[in-house]
């Protein structure tokens, strides 16, 4: 019962780009911000859409998968615990910062997100065709290693 003390479960969609810090330390910190929305309906029977904003701390071997999989809309499944902190900014006024340090983070959506078709490359190979006509040159598409894939076809693919 002691773990439900300080618990938050959210999942929304990353709002910005995470900022990776690697620190003198060797750990590294990934920053960023997630929303997550609710709807409901006001006294006229409209729905209503409300957004609320978080920011999310992650370390380590979190930061490491947020670094390589994690990009702006992205939407995920965060648990962690909620920690306040305050700090003095340039301008000497004291600022209160509350975050979601992440414990787990779960990747959600489609398993397939869009590349630009300007970044597949376009290789030439040769496929054995098993019936008399031989050998037979093929086209394939090869999909960056950018962590991302592609459920889109390219122009070449459908003229194919």
């Amino acid at each position: 019962m002691s773990t439900l003390r300080n618990k938050v479960q959210l999942i929304g969609n990353v709002g910005s780009e995470p900022k990776i810090t690697n620190l003198e330390s060797g750990n590294k910190v990934a920053r960023f911000s997630m929303a997550t929305n609710e709807f409901y309906r006001n006294a006229q029977g409209e729905k209503v859409q409300s957004t609320q904003w978080h920011y999310v701390v992650a370390w380590d071997k979190k930061a490491d998968i947020i670094e390589q999989y994690v990009h702006k809309g992205k939407e995920l499944a965060i648990e962690g615990k909620l920690i306040s902190r305050s700090y003095t900014n340039e301008m000497g006024v004291k600022c209160y910062v509350t975050e979601i340090v992440a414990n787990e983070i779960l990747l959600l959506g489609s398993k397939y997100e869009t590349v630009p078709t300007n970044e597949i490359e376009v290789v030439e190979t040769s496929v054995e065709n098993p019936d008399e006509h031989g050998k037979q040159d093929v086209t394939e598409n090869k999909k960056p290693r950018t962590g991302r894939t592609s459920s889109r076809k390219s122009n070449a693919e459908k003229a194919a």
